[in-house]
């Protein structure tokens, strides 16, 4: 019997997968529980135009986040940092520091994806990657300053 799956079930498919299963496994099982529904034309045509909706929403949203990675990926971000008399830093230039500099020049980057080598403690340039999604990311300059 074909299924169209309305929930993630370990061991046979994600939710929205048309699988083949047995008659007595979908009965007492996936349709009692409300895990699945009964494949007909309709539903199957509408589950795979919902597959190439989404599909073409993907594509869409990482051919937007590939220019932006294109526009990001070598330049540099300034950011201010309080320092004391001896050039001692106080605390450190974190991701939210730095996704909030990049705000001000008109990028929107969640602070999650932002990866740093390690803890910026000092005044200098440092180098700052983003990953956007998996093969797409960009390298930027964090350039610290004193404030």
């Amino acid at each position: 019997m074909k299924v169209i799956l309305k929930a993630d079930v370990k061991g046979s498919g994600k939710q929205g997968d048309i699988i083949d299963v047995s008659d007595g496994y979908a009965k007492n099982f996936l349709l009692k529980k409300g895990l699945a529904e009964v494949a007909t034309a309709s539903g199957v045509n509408a589950i795979r135009q919902k597959q190439t909706a989404d599909a073409y929403h993907r594509a869409e949203t990482e051919k937007a986040l590939r220019e932006l990675a294109a526009k990001l990926n070598g330049s540099a971000v300034q950011v201010a940092i309080r320092v004391g008399e001896k050039g001692k830093v106080f605390g450190s230039v974190t991701t939210e520091k730095i996704a909030s500099a990049l705000s001000e020049l008109g990028y929107e980057v969640d602070k999650k994806r932002i990866a740093l080598k390690e803890p910026i403690k000092t005044v200098g340039t440092f180098e700052a990657e983003i990953r956007f999604m998996e093969n797409v990311s960009a390298k930027i300059s964090v350039v610290v300053v004193p404030a």
